[in-house]
């Protein structure tokens, strides 16, 4: 064993143990070039990651054990106070159960995602996150130069919720090993996740697989033709494009 009495030999310790480290990564599409793929991570459970994601990345959150939870926070890069807000999400399109179509909104009438495919329907836009996700989201935040009043309520996947007809909330669990959910993001953004146990199902998470590429094609695909999801996308562009045209003046 190598001494880690100087500075030398602690570095060439550190150096042996990272080279014996088996680091698992995430299961890459297969139908998506490796040059546009712009982060890949794992992440275990009770583990979190932040990442500035640009306009038209499309997003694959998976849960490859069946037992992840992803506590899912968006924040504007590009004007931070602009967030995710989870009563608009539930309230501007009429429905409180996330699937395909879907629209994350921020609290200015913007769309900050959107849901285009879903294989688990699985999710909560009800609870919100444990103190547990909570401190790793303000963590989380903190790397992105965030504060913790910056943590807002957020959405989770892979652990469903439903609301009983006396008003009681009921945990659905997850929809098995390999589901996954694909989001478009409409503006930059910043992503903060934790992946740890719901608020109602207190089953330990296993790890959850976060896959983003570039796909600026996709923003001209509509998704959803409600008019309220359509609202909110013009909202969207005309933003995006006051936004541009001020940086290239």
């Amino acid at each position: 064993m190598t001494s880690t009495a100087s500075t030398t030999g602690a570095r060439t310790h550190a150096r042996s143990q990272a080279a014996a480290a088996t680091i698992a990564g995430p299961e890459l599409p297969d139908d998506v070039a490796a040059a546009s793929i712009t982060f890949a991570q794992r992440i275990p459970a009770g583990g979190y990651a932040n990442v500035v994601l640009g306009r038209g990345t499309r997003l694959r959150l998976r849960d490859p054990d069946g037992a992840a939870c992803a506590h899912v926070l968006l924040l504007r890069a590009d004007a931070p106070w602009e967030r995710l807000n989870i009563a608009d999400t539930v309230k501007v399109p009429w429905q409180a159960y996330l699937g395909t179509g879907h629209p994350l909104l921020s609290d200015q009438g913007r769309v900050l995602a959107t849901v285009v495919t879903d294989s688990s329907g699985r999710h909560d836009t009800l609870c919100g996150p444990t103190p547990e996700s909570r401190a790793l989201l303000r963590l989380a935040g903190a790397k992105q130069g965030l504060e913790p009043r910056d943590i807002g309520p957020t959405v989770s996947f892979f652990r469903g919720v439903r609301v009983e007809s006396n008003g009681a909330l009921t945990a659905t669990g997850s929809a098995g090993a390999g589901s996954s959910v694909d989001l478009l993001i409409h503006l930059p953004v910043v992503l903060l996740v934790a992946d740890t146990a719901h608020p109602l199902d207190d089953r330990p998470a296993t790890d959850l697989d976060i896959v983003a590429w570039s796909a600026p094609e996709e923003l001209a695909v509509q998704h959803n033709s409600d008019p309220e999801y359509l609202r909110a996308a013009e909202n969207t562009e005309q933003a995006w494009t006051a936004a541009t045209l001020e940086v290239g003046a």
